[in-house]
């Protein structure tokens, strides 16, 4: 799962951390873009010693900075995080966009209600936390079953 809670015995505050999954980590990135190079110089090898080559050179590389280049922006998207404090007396929630900046929602724990919008929502299965006054998405970036899963953990941990 990409979200987990960390609780201790002698402290009644619930934490869940949200973070996305991450399916392609650095080396394979790594090898991704190598294997890539390598597979696009093969037609070129016929081409060596000729001026042909010097004319397709600088496109080959283009395209294989353009993969890398795609996959590093991929990857700076998805630095995303979701703490969600459930207290004994409040819950708040702060997402760290991927540029750094922080949104924080909080509402009397009392108060706070897990909301799943099954088709009327962006997406199937849409979660939310609603209180004081205001409504906010919860795990936008998790998969249909995960925002089950998330909802379903939601509910156990907000009756509490």
């Amino acid at each position: 799962m990409p979200y987990t809670w960390t609780t201790t015995p002698t402290d009644p505050t619930q934490v869940m951390q949200l973070k996305p999954h991450e399916s392609l980590p650095a080396r394979g990135m790594a090898a991704f873009v190598l294997s890539t190079f390598t597979l696009i110089l093969i037609p070129t090898l016929p081409l060596l010693g000729s001026p042909i080559l010097w004319g397709l050179l600088p496109f080959l590389l283009m395209a294989v900075w353009g993969i890398y280049f795609a996959l590093q922006h991929n990857h700076k998207q998805r630095q995303i995080t979701e703490v969600l404090t459930l207290g004994d007396a409040e819950a708040t929630l702060v997402r760290t966009n991927p540029k750094g900046d922080q949104q924080v929602w909080a509402c009397n724990r009392y108060w706070t209600q897990a909301v799943k919008y099954e088709r009327d929502g962006p997406v199937p299965h849409y979660v939310t936390l609603r209180g004081n006054g205001r409504e906010v998405e919860i795990g936008s970036f998790l998969s249909e079953e995960e925002r089950i899963s998330l909802y379903d953990d939601l509910l156990r941990a907000l009756k509490r």
